[in-house]
């Protein structure tokens, strides 16, 4: 069930959510060839100490898990789907990188991905990259009073399935506020 948040709610998860923002925006900085993903691991934990955040993802584990998250973001490196685990992988020119980052500040989350290329990127990614970006903003556009989480979705999907991505089941996002998988 979806909780319908407060203005004041609102207000405090954007401040969790400025510091996800920075964490996100100081790691993409750091990310050049030859840099260890542990290492984007460290710049985004820096952020979070800085800013008086913890974070959501750092020793979660659902029931399904082998054991504990390990790290502060989740690093996914050109193939990869989404939530790896930062690990001595040294980014290469032309690395398609997902860092997915989350704070809990005050009591509430923050919670958001970023994607990009070091180096030299391929044109298939700058296209993959292109569309994200292009259906975010429809799904932005999308989620005004009145619709349903189902109209946001469809603007994604529509996105997508025009530029002949697909969308893989079980990864359609999550509501963020007092806890980082809410409906």
């Amino acid at each position: 069930m979806v909780e319908i948040k407060t203005d004041t709610s609102v207000d405090a998860m954007r401040e969790a959510g400025r510091v996800v923002a920075e964490a996100l925006s100081a790691v993409r900085e750091a990310a050049r060839v030859g840099v260890a993903l542990r290492e984007l691991d460290e710049v985004a934990r820096a952020v979070l100490r800085e800013a008086g955040a913890s974070s959501p993802f750092l020793g979660y584990h659902p029931s399904w898990a082998p054991a504990p998250f390990p790290a502060v973001i989740c690093t996914s490196v050109n193939d990869a789907i989404v939530h790896g685990v930062p690990t001595g992988y040294r980014l290469r020119d032309g690395d398609l990188v997902s860092v997915d980052c989350g704070a809990t500040l005050d009591g509430w989350v923050g919670d958001a991905a970023v994607t990009f290329v070091v180096g030299t990127p391929r044109p298939e990614d700058v296209r993959l990259a292109d569309t994200a970006r292009a259906a975010l903003d429809a799904g932005i556009a999308a989620a005004v009073p009145g619709n349903r989480i189902g109209d946001i979705a469809h603007a994604i999907g529509r996105v997508c399935r025009s530029a002949g991505y697909g969308i893989p089941q079980g990864f359609g996002g999550h509501g963020v506020g007092r806890t980082m998988h809410e409906g």
